[in-house]
């Protein structure tokens, strides 16, 4: 399956977390390929990639760390039994076969996701669509991407992101709405960073204030769901200031005056606007006027935008005002969706979502569906789309699906009311999971488990943001009975009896059918054309460096599109599209309530199921929490590090309370990461209602409600263990924090335990030091097994006073300990080493208190900070957080 190259070779490729689609350079460890030896060396960024240049994040810098053996999924299980792949594969293809015969193909459905390569999706597709015959196959692009789709589709006729990365850098107004670049797009954010200059102006819309906000001019915190009050007012203000490009509109574009009308209904003047978005008028005017007189402008949007229920309409609004000042697909000029995942783009190039085919054809197009179907050479394809996302684990709960077939994604955290979709995978005849990781909150509900390749041992390509075609390139054995997830579809499908249309030697022919399906019958009908790439032999697709779709038959792509036009609508012009004002479904918070706005962290991507594993990516952040202001709080009872509880209609979350002035009152924000496996009650899907956009069929992610209130703790803890020991406490809060050394614990209750009593059901046996003051709630103990830690409890009436975990866990990797080390434990430090604090910077585990030492002696620049200490030099992430811990000491009074 994986190519043999020497172990001193170093290999090109793509970053398998966000949609920037960095490149990364890799060697492999001593041993011959196929040994168990051989591993992964520590990754750097590949400077001639074009999206990165040699930048990686911490995510990415931490790769090699996750792709060890522990935690992976090695052999087929049915049933929770062990079985040969065989025998597995068997089982999944009877499974489908029986389901058809007795309740027709749309008893069958897949679920995709963005982390597939496109070779994997597009078998997966071809085997759904065409040869099952079930139109049920979706993605979970879904609740990322889908609404920037469905605004692209209708104003251009197609799913095309009309600009590149350079125009983020070329622009002199960068206007992000709903983006947290900075987290979420380091190295992105780092190259919209680095093109400041004179002149150059940055708006930000969104309504917390995020690391992104400190690139910014200007801030925009508006009220949730009315960024299309906003951009409606501004398609008004353009208007009314003789600011649209009328020669483009006559030419290239239809739809101005509906659309214009109804923006004036929704949004007539700027001071309507401020009210409706709770802003200052002056603010609203400024970013007009910017907006107005700045003709190279780019607009990224993101999640923000897109994870609502009038995402698709937000899209949309953002577009119009681009293609009313005739500023799409030009030098520094263009609308810019940023999109979440390494291949979302690539997984709808092959028809991933449920309503599309494959190479961008539409079921709805003439004669899409028997060109596909002759393509594949198969009877039919289904006659109209599927369901999407939601509908679709709605249909597996009441039974109408009775085979769902999982790849690489983890829906029970995920998906919003993740209860019901437990329940629906529970009532499921048959749900099959294919992934590279053990245990997932899915795959414990799953009735058959296939083990896939990994990043890194997987062969084939993604795209990008801004279209780009990158190769994957696999560098390690595949381990145990992994496959790829192309090669297991195609050996369920030739059980189906579909074997010489699944008759793949390797990625390259899956590769070179997909661009040649691109190709079919297109003349130009159809931007998706990857012809130039559709006769690639062997060597060519090993050696193929990034580039850009479409790629024309003499091999030539295109940075941009559209700028002269020639959209891909009947008639070759773009559409704007009357938006209209759509409050968020779940609607204002009533008394007592808070607005749960749900997103990512710096440091974790997803589910965690792969960040997790890489314990610097648990430095920064360690459990999961809720972001609120302080007027909340106060208002609540709550202070800084206690747990709050937010209950809402579809489930609870529980986290550690962060204040912060950037939130606005009234709503607080939680990580979406936190799952089964690493907390207790932190799914924070568990409180999004299911209501989609109508449009694209994207969650509202961004408006949950829920009640705030103190968890009630009486006691906080932290637990260290020794790896794998078994788990015989029980606490009603916890949260896993893996660390380096060992396993870590933090932990909570509303009861008090009798801690003589109960301390070695948390130590695994009788420790050797106890400390107890039960006058200041302490309780501490330690135990030793032949002068090595086994395990260390650390309890506190308050979370804070819990010393730092960094000195004791790297207690564990000693031999023996020491009468110092001894004794140093249960006060939790080594007295005669540095305390760091908190984790900063990850990339070079920095903390606060060496910051704070370090501008105490001088260092008053981030630049000088990056000089003594390294750290806001390589992702630059940690930057915004550096600058607040520089102000705040100087700040200090003395």
């Amino acid at each position: 399956m994986t190519q043999p190259f020497r172990s001193d070779e170093t290999v090109a490729t793509t970053c398998p977390y966000c949609g920037v689609g960095c490149g990364v350079m890799v060697s492999r460890g001593p041993g011959a390929l196929g040994e168990p030896q051989a591993e992964a060396r520590p990754v750097t960024g590949d400077k001639t990639h074009p999206a990165s240049f040699g930048r990686l994040c911490v995510k990415g810098a931490s790769l090699h760390e996750t792709i060890g053996p522990g935690g992976r999924l090695l052999h087929a299980r049915v049933k929770g039994a062990r079985v040969s792949l065989t025998q597995a594969l068997d089982t999944v293809a009877e499974r489908i076969r029986v389901s058809i015969e007795q309740y027709g193909p749309e008893s069958v459905a897949f679920y995709l996701s963005g982390q597939l390569l496109t070779e994997d999706y597009y078998v997966a597709n071809k085997l759904a669509k065409g040869f099952v015959r079930t139109p049920h196959v979706d993605t979970n692009s879904r609740l990322c991407m889908s609404s920037a789709v469905a605004a692209h589709k209708r104003a251009f006729g197609a799913d095309v992101v009309p600009g590149c990365y350079e125009d983020l850098e070329l622009a002199d107004l960068l206007v992000l709405v709903g983006s947290n670049a900075a987290w979420n797009h380091p190295v992105l954010y780092q190259r919209m960073k680095a093109a400041a200059r004179e002149g150059r102006r940055v708006v930000v819309i969104d309504p917390r204030h995020t690391a992104t906000s400190e690139l910014a001019d200007l801030h925009l915190s508006l009220r949730p769901g009315t960024d299309t009050i906003l951009f409606n007012g501004l398609l008004v203000w353009l208007a009314d200031c003789n600011a649209l490009d009328r020669d483009y509109l006559s030419v290239h574009c239809g739809g101005l005056s509906e659309t214009l009308d109804s923006a004036r209904q929704a949004a007539p003047d700027v001071a309507s606007v401020a009210a409706a978005c709770d802003l200052a008028p002056d603010d609203v005017e400024a970013f007009y006027r910017w907006f107005a007189e700045t003709p190279r402008t780019v607009t990224g949007f993101s999640q923000g935008a897109n994870q609502s229920v009038a995402g698709t309409d937000k899209g949309n609004a953002i577009i119009n005002c681009h293609l009313a000042t005739g500023r799409v697909g030009k030098p520094g000029a263009s609308p810019f969706s940023l999109t979440g995942q390494p291949n979302a783009m690539g997984g709808r190039e092959v028809g991933g979502l449920a309503n599309t085919l494959a190479a961008h054809m539409d079921y709805q197009a003439p004669g899409a569906r028997e060109r596909v179907a002759g393509f594949w050479q198969c009877p039919a394809v289904p006659e109209g789309p599927g369901l999407k996302a939601v509908d679709m684990f709605d249909a597996v709960l009441q039974g109408k699906i009775r085979v769902l077939w999982i790849m690489a994604t983890n829906p029970a955290v995920s998906l919003p009311d993740s209860a019901r979709v437990r329940e629906a995978l529970k009532r499921c005849d048959t749900v099959i999971v294919s992934d590279c990781v053990d245990r997932t909150d899915t795959s414990a509900l799953a009735d058959i488990v296939l083990p896939a390749a990994g990043w890194g041992e997987k062969d084939g390509t993604v795209t990008n943001s801004e279209r780009r075609i990158s190769r994957q390139r696999a560098f390690l054995p595949l381990p145990g009975d992994a496959r790829p997830d192309w090669w297991l579809v195609s050996q369920v499908g030739s059980r189906l009896g579909h074997g010489k249309a699944f008759d793949y030697g390797g990625p390259r022919e899956i590769f070179c059918e997909h661009a040649a399906l691109t190709a079919l019958d297109n003349n130009g009908s159809r931007p998706l054309d990857l012809s130039g790439l559709a006769d690639l032999d062997q060597q060519a697709y090993d050696s193929l460096e990034p580039v850009q779709w479409p790629v024309d038959q003499q091999g030539q792509s295109r940075a941009r599109m559209f700028a002269e036009g020639g959209f891909a609508t009947p008639d070759g012009r773009a559409r704007l599209i009357p938006v209209s004002t759509i409050l968020p479904a779940s609607g204002p918070a009533q008394p007592g309530e808070v607005v749960v706005n749900t997103g990512r962290i710096r440091d974790q991507w997803h589910t965690m199921t792969r960040t997790a594993r890489a314990p610097r990516l648990l430095a920064h952040r360690d459990e999961p929490f809720v972001e609120m202001h302080p007027r909340d709080m106060a208002g609540t009872g709550l202070e800084e590090a206690d747990l709050a509880e937010l209950a809402g209609q579809y489930g609870r979350f529980v986290g550690r309370v962060r204040s912060s002035e950037g939130q606005r009152p009234g709503e607080v924000f939680v990580p979406i990461h936190w799952n089964r496996q690493f907390s207790g009650d932190a799914v924070a899907s568990q409180l999004i209602a299911p209501v989609t956009d109508p449009v694209s069929g994207q969650p509202e992610s961004k408006h949950g409600v829920a009640r705030v209130s103190r968890y009630p703790a009486r006691w906080h803890g932290r637990l260290l263990v020794r790896r794998d020991r078994p788990r015989r406490w029980r606490a009603g809060y916890w949260s896993h924090a893996p660390l380096a050394e060992c396993d870590s614990w933090w932990l909570a209750d509303v009861e008090r335990p009798d801690w003589l009593r109960d301390m070695m059901d948390f130590l695994g046996g009788r420790p050797q030091l106890v400390m107890q003051d039960a006058a200041q709630g302490r309780f501490r103990a330690a135990r030793l097994v032949d002068n090595r830690l086994e395990a260390i409890l650390l309890v506190d009436a308050r979370p804070e006073r819990i010393p730092d975990i960094a000195w004791l866990a790297s207690c564990f990797a000693l031999e023996a300990l020491d009468e110092h080390q001894r004794r140093g434990l249960l006060s939790g430090k080594d007295l005669q080493a540095e305390d760091i604090g908190k984790v900063v910077c990850s990339c070079f585990g920095v903390g606060d208190k060496q910051i704070t030492a370090a501008v105490a002696a001088g260092c008053g620049t981030v630049g000088a900070l990056g000089d003594k200490l390294q750290c806001g030099t390589n992702c630059g992430s940690c930057i915004p957080e550096l600058k607040t811990l520089i102000e705040a000491s100087v700040t200090e009074p003395s």
